[in-house]
């Protein structure tokens, strides 16, 4: 994990580990000094009852100087660290983004919202959590290297009674990482289950309160948020019970050098600054050894992290997601030859689908639910590859807009031209051919006015019409509109649908309709009934030769009636 994380900015890295090289040097030199200090100044001015003003001079000059250069090495060390872990974090996310962008939507079926918003998240954020203190850990292994060899060197029995702490540490770091590393996923596990409810339950607010059902959500949200709490004390006691024993075992340490240096001391062996400077230098690394255990202690953390994110950038992605349709005949606008397709195996939803429509013709897809016409569109824009047979479109650009518009919680002019590259004239363009530029200008700010979470400031046929003007803004030689006009009024409807023609001539239009107004303005009708085609041609045509067509066209004009 962090070879993989560390090789994204290595440069960054590497300035922080230098940081940190110059602290591990500075704290053990501030131990050397600390000894002088006490051998040629204190113990003197006890002994002797005057220091000489040389060597006070070259105490209060070392101290400044390693106190300084100690900074400076903190400053560079925090500094590139924090500047490593947002840079990693930052490339990760992207990619997790990237990764999820380029899957097909059958992908997205299968993967709740907020597992992939905790994905990219919180997964991300304990992936790289590890980093901050990485740099410092480094220097604490450097550090005790020095520290080791220089305490050795003064005098073996101190020496060895002080390395002794490093493999007690280390055996209670390597404890504490096996023993937390299960609850540690179950908690991240959690965290994202915990993400997708409620995000489920904030996309849906309108629909649980129209249903009264808020007690039964937060139930739910109870039950899970329960489980997240019980992994997560799991993991707070068995952290309490390791930073516990990391406090522990440096304080007992530190009383055994203080009673064997005594009697070291008194036997001449070494001198009290010796003695002086090993505690000093022991209780400088008592902190810097728990951050250590507090980096291991963060592993297992950052490892579940870690496998999450690598599960979303590891996964197989189809070699093309977006199915590319076939370039039509010229003068043909849609070609469709032997369509099938289906969601699952042997369930076709379309069967044997075959038309051809002429460019520039508006044709009107009509069916009951689940007739296959929303994955018939779908098809046609690419967004499904078909089991069998072939999508052949006109040349240029093709677009589909949705019954359920989706909007950016920006700015109309960025819900348009979500590019940024048409000019204004462009966009007021495209706000006029859908019925929009109206109201626009009425808002305050016209298209600047932010129009908040998903369109929320504005009404449901204000977002088609927005929705239908970011298709337009493209200058479409293909357009796909399934029900994208439901929520306005036949008037609007039909200005818009009048004016496609006009604005955009020779655009070949698809549009799913379940309003006699609409099916009326149409040229053709693509008749679907149980995914097959059970007839193709103009309104008034099938409406006289097809009973089952008849009969559902009544029916909408009842409800539009009842309405």
């Amino acid at each position: 994990m962090l070879r993989a994380e560390l090789r994204l900015h290595p440069r960054l890295f590497a300035i922080a580990v230098s940081g940190a090289a110059v602290f591990a040097v500075t704290t053990v030199a501030s131990s050397w000094v600390i000894a002088w200090i006490t051998d040629h100044v204190i113990v003197p001015r006890f002994e002797e009852g005057h220091v000489a003003a040389a060597a006070l001079a070259a105490g209060v000059v070392a101290i400044v100087m390693v106190g300084v250069l100690k900074s400076a090495g903190v400053i560079v060390r925090r500094t590139w660290a924090g500047k490593t872990q947002y840079h990693v974090a930052a490339t990760l996310r992207e990619q997790v983004i990237g990764r999820v962008q380029a899957q097909p939507m059958p992908w997205f079926q299968d993967r709740p919202t907020g597992e992939l918003v905790a994905n990219a998240g919180v997964d991300v954020d304990a992936a790289v959590e590890v980093l901050a203190p990485l740099p410092y850990s480094t220097a604490v292994v450097l550090m005790v290297v020095i520290s080791s060899v220089w305490m050795v060197a003064v005098d073996p029995v101190l020496g060895g009674v002080a390395i002794l702490l490093f493999p007690i540490l280390t055996a209670l770091n390597i404890w504490y990482q096996r023993r937390v590393d299960k609850p540690y996923t179950e908690v991240q596990a959690q965290i994202g289950a915990v993400t997708a409810l409620v995000h489920e339950s904030i996309d849906g607010a309108l629909i649980v309160k129209a249903l009264g059902t808020e007690e039964h959500e937060v139930g739910r949200l109870s039950g899970r948020a329960g489980q997240l709490r019980d992994a997560k004390i799991t993991v707070a006691m068995l952290r309490a019970t390791f930073e516990a024993a990391l406090d522990a075992v440096p304080a007992l340490a530190n009383a055994l050098l203080l009673v064997i240096g005594a009697k070291r001391v008194e036997s001449g062996a070494v001198t009290v600054g010796a003695v002086i400077s090993f505690i000093y230098l022991f209780t400088l690394l008592v902190w810097p050894l728990r951050l250590i255990g507090f980096l291991l202690g963060d592993l297992p953390h950052s490892l579940a992290g870690w496998t999450r994110v690598r599960g979303v950038l590891d996964g197989p992605v189809a070699p093309a997601p977006i199915f590319a349709p076939a370039v039509a005949p010229s003068g043909v606008g849609v070609e469709l030859r032997g369509l099938r397709f289906g969601y699952e195996p042997d369930r076709d939803v379309l069967h044997a689908v075959s038309i051809s429509v002429p460019a520039g013709r508006m044709v009107a897809v009509v069916g009951p639910t689940g007739s296959g016409k929303t994955t018939l569109l779908q098809l046609v824009q690419g967004l499904q590859r078909p089991d069998a047979g072939t999508v052949a479109v006109q040349q240029g650009t093709s677009c589909l807009v949705f019954q359920e518009p989706f909007l950016f919680a920006g700015s109309i002019r960025d819900n348009v031209d979500v590019t940024g590259e048409q000019t204004d004239d462009r966009v007021w363009q495209a706000l006029a051919l859908a019925q929009a530029d109206g109201f626009v200008r009425e808002l305050p700010d016209d298209m600047a006015t932010v129009v908040g979470e998903r369109g929320v400031t504005l009404s449901g046929g204000q977002r088609q019409r927005i929705a239908l003007a970011r298709a337009l803004v493209r200058q479409p030689t293909l357009l796909l509109l399934d029900d994208a006009t439901s929520s306005l009024d036949p008037t609007t409807e039909a200005l818009i649908l009048t004016a496609l023609g006009r604005g955009l001539g020779g655009v070949t239009t698809l549009i799913v309709a379940s309003r006699p107004s609409t099916i009326a303005l149409a040229d053709e009708v693509l008749y679907l009934r149980g995914g097959y085609v059970a007839g193709y041609g103009p309104h008034a045509d099938l409406f006289d030769r097809l009973p089952s067509y008849r009969r559902l066209v009544e029916a909408y004009e009842r409800d539009r009636a009842e309405r």
